[in-house]
């Protein structure tokens, strides 16, 4: 649980844009690739399918502990991804903040989002896991954050996989050991289509079934192209933390 401040708001409930530094990804980017290419061994797919420049949304699926600054590092550009706020909180949490991510609070994460937007008006490059929570990997069910951040600023959307950070037996916090093979794989942005005379309602059901009908498909793809397998919750029997989002 993330400390409250002396008003009651957590940490990812009073996030504004202003709090979050710009410069933050340049440095941290370097790290990230120096972790996927030195200290483990990440094969990047698709990576000229992130668009050059303006706002884009990438939305990867959450296997393993590590996944966040795997495919962070894997990003082609400067990026800002959405963070669950107990990182912060933890020993690591100043290299977060430096980093430039945007701390959530799973509970209320309207200060995240609208955070996230400001950031995509900006031209900027957001992240997020919206299965919300490392599990199966599969996406078979996305939350609403990510259809709500693509519906309110029409940034495409880019689906990304990552793969070998947790395999079929792996515990649930697995930390791959050095020169572990992994993969991020980009697919084709998605973009949607803006309707006239429907309602907001209907705007996001209808993002959340394209954005999640995309990226459980990309998931597959992945798959197929790599062979690594998702983790064992993933396959029927086997279950994992019912959705406490660890």
């Amino acid at each position: 649980m993330s400390r409250p401040d002396r008003q009651g708001q957590t940490r990812g409930q009073r996030v504004r844009p202003e709090d979050v530094y710009r410069w933050g990804p340049v440095w941290a980017r370097q790290v990230g690739r120096f972790l996927d290419h030195v200290w483990w061994s990440t094969t990047v797919h698709g990576a000229e399918k992130v668009p050059a420049e303006g706002p884009v949304i990438i939305a990867s699926n959450h296997v393993g502990i590590i996944d966040g600054p795997v495919v962070f590092g894997a990003v082609p550009r400067s990026s800002h991804f959405l963070v669950k706020q107990e990182f912060f909180d933890s020993r690591i949490g100043f290299l977060m903040t430096w980093a430039g991510q945007i701390p959530v609070d799973r509970s209320s994460g309207r200060a995240a989002l609208a955070t996230g937007k400001a950031f995509l008006d900006e031209g900027r490059v957001v992240g997020i896991f919206p299965e919300g929570t490392r599990g199966g990997g599969d996406a078979s069910s996305v939350r609403a954050g990510v259809a709500w951040l693509a519906v309110n600023s029409g940034a495409p959307i880019v689906p990304a996989a990552c793969l070998g950070t947790r395999l079929p037996g792996d515990r649930r916090g697995h930390v791959p050991g050095p020169r572990s093979k992994l993969h991020v794989v980009f697919g084709d942005p998605i973009r949607l289509d803006s309707a006239d005379g429907v309602s907001r309602r209907e705007q996001m059901a209808r993002a959340m079934e394209v954005i999640g009908t995309g990226l459980a498909a990309h998931v597959r793809g992945a798959v197929e192209l790599t062979g690594v397998p998702l983790p064992a919750s993933a396959m029927p029997g086997r279950g994992d933390d019912g959705g406490r989002g660890e």
